[in-house]
């Protein structure tokens, strides 16, 4: 479970690097913020269900800020 972590980490850093190339720099460093997370959270060596409950709470976060962000802080008609 620690290397699918690893795997986590591997991609996010790959979009850092895209956002970063895209003038997206807010975007890059919350992405370079989970990256270092999932990085390193996987070298912790925790048991297969505490890394499941981690990333149930990743999600969870994740989701309720998605949900935050698309209901109150989007323009309405995707900013056009």
């Amino acid at each position: 479970m620690d290397r699918m972590f690893r795997v986590c980490g591997f991609w996010t850093g790959i979009f850092t690097v895209m956002f970063y190339l895209g003038d997206m720099d807010k975007t890059a460093m919350l992405f370079l913020a989970q990256t270092g997370f999932f990085v390193l959270l996987s070298y912790l060596k925790l048991s297969e269900r505490m890394y499941l409950w981690v990333f149930g709470a990743y999600l969870t976060v994740f989701f309720a800020g998605f949900t935050y962000w698309t209901t109150f802080m989007m323009p309405l008609g995707g900013g056009h």
